[in-house]
């Protein structure tokens, strides 16, 4: 590990001061201080903001809900408001292990980087860990890259359960500067696609701070759930997830929220399942034919074919699971 200095603030305006340094923000540090050990980060300064006041959770106007920046994954897993208003964000996040829900925020986990194996070893070329150097996964053993959102560059997936959530339900993420102004930004803004640039993972300013993220107030009755398919039980990061939310009255679905994970470089928003679904009654064939725009413009890779009917598969179970709730 690289020596760093390490500092300790009780205000954002320390923070962002801090911030516009240079300084790297840490919180739980389950991602961050990892991959400082491995060398793939080597950051000057870490500044620990884990004192500050951006942990709560709160009901907004009309039923939607703000999550502070620093509430611990674990605490919005638990958290009644949320399980009542939006499950599939409670059950998202309930993709981690118990460790890392405790020390892990809601701030943290949409800033994680990578599973990516040729990403973490930095022996292997990467344009994301190096910019300009190649993409071993392109010629390499693929299974769990991506089949969408990829580029000549990288095809890494992004590794956030919950961010997929946040992808289907139109979320925004509340930033605030080191010159005090504040933004909010879609959060299917916030993630970015590799491009040209696959180092430049989001789309966040020098020194700006995450306080909150919120997810709008929606029609009621809303049904949602998540679903993650791995290799294994016990925890893993997923080959595909689906995070469905849908609005159902008089019979008719009257509005749709779908997002796919474990397939693409960013959370995986899918229009054309949401526009096959709106307007029509629930049945059978619905889910089945919306499910087949799923993976529209997909451009598997030699070794994860396989995910292109995985993922059709996956959301059309979840849209039946969805569709017959009580």
């Amino acid at each position: 590990m690289h020596p760093f200095t390490y500092t300790r603030v009780s205000s954002v305006r320390e923070a962002l001061d801090a911030g516009r340094s240079g300084g790297r923000y840490i919180a739980g540090g389950t991602t961050l201080v990892d991959l400082m050990r491995e060398t793939v980060e080597t950051p000057e300064t870490l500044v620990d903001i884990s004192a500050l006041p951006l942990s709560e959770i709160t009901a907004t106007a009309g039923g939607g809900i703000r999550i502070g920046a620093l509430v611990p994954m674990a605490v919005a897993t638990a958290d009644p408001k949320l399980n009542s208003l939006f499950p599939v964000a409670a059950q998202a996040l309930r993709g981690a292990s118990a460790q890392l829900r405790n020390m892990a925020t809601i701030g943290g986990n949409i800033m994680q980087r990578t599973r990516c194996t040729y990403f973490r070893d930095v022996t292997a070329d990467c344009n994301k860990r190096e910019p300009g150097s190649g993409c071993a996964a392109l010629g390499g053993y693929n299974r769990g890259h991506a089949i969408l959102g990829g580029s000549d560059h990288c095809v890494a997936v992004h590794a956030s359960d919950f961010a997929v959530a946040l992808t289907a339900l139109e979320a925004t993420v509340r930033l605030q500067a080191p010159d005090g102004k504040d933004r909010s930004l879609p959060f299917a803004d916030f993630l970015l696609r590799p491009g040209s640039t696959p180092q430049r993972e989001q789309n966040i300013r020098r020194g700006e701070l995450i306080t909150a993220v919120e997810i709008p107030a929606y029609p009621r009755p809303l049904k949602s759930a998540y679903l993650k398919l791995r290799d294994r039980q016990s925890y893993s990061f997923g080959l595909a997830s689906a995070a469905v939310a849908l609005h159902i009255r008089g019979g008719v679905i009257r509005e749709a929220k779908v997002a796919a994970g474990g397939v693409a470089t960013v959370p995986w928003k899918l229009p054309a399942v949401e526009q096959a679904l709106i307007g029509e009654r629930p049945s059978d064939r619905l889910w089945a034919e919306a499910a087949s725009h799923a993976s529209d413009g997909a451009r598997p890779l030699q070794h994860n074919r396989f995910k292109v009917e995985l993922l059709k598969r996956t959301v059309e179970r979840q849209l039946r699971t969805v569709g017959e709730m009580e």
